[in-house]
């Protein structure tokens, strides 16, 4: 998964086995991978056998359970149940970590070339009339995923963010322990990502860092539904949630251009990050980190980019 699955779930099934019978031709499936949230764009992936020829009809019988139990373990293998595998291919400490993500695989090579990469240690902004950030969320069905990298809530349709005549989207959001962004350098106890895409696709993701204080009901909520099985999606029609709850009062902002957090490290995403954080309980945080003691990436070099700080 990346800030997509988190943000991007990448998954495929290998159909290349000798074993199925020399009478079977298999064509290997595509790989397959959804964006801007764990479970959209599902497709499901199943290879076809063709049968070429028998020798004789008994060969046919014989080899015939064969070739329903390969087909049977395919269609298993793509039912709801297995959507959201964890992704083990990264991870946030040694040889997989932060440092080699860009050595794992050709796709995450921006996680190392890129010069546009989140997160930043944001000093310095330059100041600008900038539009406000209009929130329109909406209560949802909770929709609730461990990943194996974070825990992430999938956003029902119809909860979206205006930035001046730019619409996105809520997809879903997800938490980080620390806080992946700095402020002047300092480091916060969480933070939540809430992303977002456009028409076009263009992702925007808004930051909210999070410091130890009062207790959130959003963030009890979910913790109280926390999924025992990772990778496996839970929901829950029943319980609403609201996740404007997370928003501090103050909603002024910084801006830039980034990418996603996790790989592939995608460039091209608009970033918000709220200058006020927010609150949740000591006992909320050490709840999370139970499952995640570190999931954040290092900050990363600025480059020629310029941050943008709301009046």
């Amino acid at each position: 998964m990346s800030e997509m699955g988190m943000y991007r779930y990448c998954y495929s099934l290998d159909c290349n086995s000798t074993d199925v019978s020399p009478f079977v031709a298999v064509r290997p499936c595509q790989h397959l991978q959804s964006r801007a949230r764990g479970r959209s764009g599902y497709s499901d992936c199943v290879s076809t056998a063709i049968l070429t020829s028998f020798t004789s009809l008994h060969t046919y019988k014989r080899r015939s359970a064969r070739i329903i139990l390969f087909f049977a373990l395919a269609l298993s293998m793509s039912s709801p149940a297995q959507e959201h595998p964890p992704d083990h291919n990264w991870g946030y400490s040694g040889v997989l970590g932060p440092s080699h993500w860009g050595d794992l695989k050709p796709e995450f090579a921006q996680c190392k070339a890129g010069h546009h990469q989140s997160p930043i240690d944001i000093r310095n902004p330059q100041k600008a009339a900038l539009p406000p950030i209009q929130f329109n969320y909406q209560p949802s069905p909770l929709d609730i995923i461990d990943n194996g990298h974070t825990v992430m809530v999938n956003y029902r349709p119809g909860s979206f963010i205006l930035v001046g005549d730019r619409k996105y989207a809520l997809k879903q959001f997800h938490f980080h322990k620390p806080s992946e962004e700095k402020i002047d350098g300092k480091r916060f106890d969480m933070t939540v990502h809430l992303v977002h895409e456009d028409s076009e696709g263009k992702l925007a993701v808004v930051a909210v860092v999070i410091q130890k204080g009062g207790d959130s009901p959003l963030v009890r909520e979910l913790w109280k539904d926390l999924p025992k099985e990772k990778g496996k999606e839970e929901v829950h029609d029943k319980v609403q949630i609201d996740v404007s709850q997370i928003l501090p009062a103050d909603r002024g902002y910084y801006t830039f251009s980034g990418s996603l957090t996790t790989p592939p490290c995608t460039e091209d995403v608009t970033w918000f990050v709220l200058k006020h954080p927010t609150t949740v309980s000591a006992e909320e945080i050490k709840r999370f980190s139970r499952l995640y003691r570190d999931d954040s990436r290092p900050t990363q070099p600025l480059y020629d980019r310029i941050v943008f700080a709301s009046q």
